[in-house]
């Protein structure tokens, strides 16, 4: 439907173009679909009378008439050009959504394959030893400072473009982005974690990078870095603030 709209206003637009003013010299006009220049007089097509008729050159003002058909011509080409591109943009929106996996996760291409991100276990790290972070599970009690982490000190996903695009296909609205991680023995540090006893409320400070993202369809996003991330260890987030239930699919970005 879509491409059937753009090849008729592309037509309405040739169309508006092929019916040009044939400018007098008095300041006057004939709406002509066409002229021919003659030795004595111009022979046009008249749009009003449908027929063919004569005026003499000399009573024609050829500059105005020409200056004003070029200037149509260019703009009736930059519509058709751009009206082009929105759709050929269309097409390639459409078939980049197709190419993501309808379940929701954290996905990026290699080429022209997608390749699927696996979420990290997360436990929770407190001075009474390491609990595992199940989203599905209650908040666990965490007495004062914590921190989450994953286990390994390096991500087995390794990439070399520091301004790698990924997809997150969302089950329910949420936060997301992409986090800096920070390398500690044999675990990779997600955020620190703090709970405030009285209120009984958490804290969660994720170093997060600053990054563009783009919604493709309702829930599916393509997310990358505004700046090219340094080497080290990364992840892609999704969170509720202050819930405590962070997904996580951990990645490396290699040195050159």
């Amino acid at each position: 439907m879509r491409k059937l709209l753009v090849a008729l206003a592309i037509l309405a637009c040739a169309a508006w173009a092929a019916n040009l003013k044939l400018y007098m010299k008095d300041g006057s006009y004939h709406i002509v679909r066409e002229y021919q220049v003659q030795p004595d007089r111009v022979h046009f097509y008249s749009v009003e009378r449908s027929d063919w008729e004569d005026v003499p050159l000399d009573l024609v003002d050829l500059k105005r008439t020409e200056s004003e058909a070029a200037e149509r011509r260019t703009r009736v080409e930059e519509d058709a050009k751009a009206m082009a591109e929105e759709e050929k943009a269309e097409r390639d929106l459409e078939k980049e959504k197709r190419r993501i996996p309808q379940e929701p996760g954290a996905y990026w291409m290699l080429g022209n394959e997608v390749q699927v991100l696996k979420a990290a276990e997360s436990t929770i790290h407190t001075n009474k030893g390491r609990s595992v972070l199940k989203r599905l599970s209650p908040i666990p009690v965490i007495s004062g400072k914590a921190t989450l982490e994953i286990q390994g000190a390096h991500s087995l996903n390794v990439l070399s473009d520091p301004e790698q695009e990924f997809y997150l296909q969302l089950s329910e609205p949420e936060r997301f982005g992409i986090a800096r991680l920070t390398t500690k023995g044999a675990v990779r540090i997600v955020e620190n974690v703090t709970t405030l006893p009285v209120v009984n409320e958490i804290e969660e400070d994720p170093t997060m990078v600053e990054i563009l993202k783009k919604e493709l369809d309702g829930g599916l996003y393509k997310i990358w870095p505004k700046e090219k991330l340094e080497p080290g260890e990364y992840a892609v987030v999704e969170y509720t603030e202050s819930k405590l239930n962070i997904q996580v699919w951990d990645f490396a970005i290699k040195a050159k």
